[in-house]
């Protein structure tokens, strides 16, 4: 139901936008969404995640993603979409980025446990070049 994509190759230094959308027949309502990424040989590791309402924001503690990375959500539509925006890549964020749902019945809530999270996309590779 879920689906990231905006991944691509890009330079050190450069930024992208990757969008996680729930399918036609599906919905993100009452979801918060997160963002994971696993490069290769490592764990899956959280990036940030966004509350169903899209006010309520958690983002991981590692010094390698502080400060940017932003998570967002299409507010002025159906909140179908959310974004992780990425800027100043580095080439270890070489990773790929996968987004995934947990039940949010407060609005509130955000999540960075993988186990919180019970639907899962497929994943978008991002290669950053040094």
């Amino acid at each position: 139901q879920l689906q990231a994509s905006g991944g691509g190759l890009v330079q050190s230094g450069a930024s992208l936008r990757l969008s996680c959308a729930a399918s036609r027949r599906a919905s993100i309502n009452r979801y918060a969404l997160g963002w994971f990424r696993q490069a290769p040989g490592k764990e899956r590791e959280f990036v940030a995640s966004i509350s169903w309402s899209g006010r309520f924001t958690v983002y991981s503690d590692s010094d390698a993603m502080k400060g940017r990375f932003t998570i967002s959500k299409d507010v002025a539509r159906a909140k179908n979409t959310v974004y992780l925006q990425m800027n100043s890549l580095k080439p270890e964020d070489t990773a790929v980025y996968f987004c995934a749902a947990a039940r949010d019945y407060s609005g509130s809530s955000t999540y960075s446990r993988l186990q919180d999270y019970n639907d899962w996309g497929q994943g978008t590779l991002v290669t950053v070049s040094s």
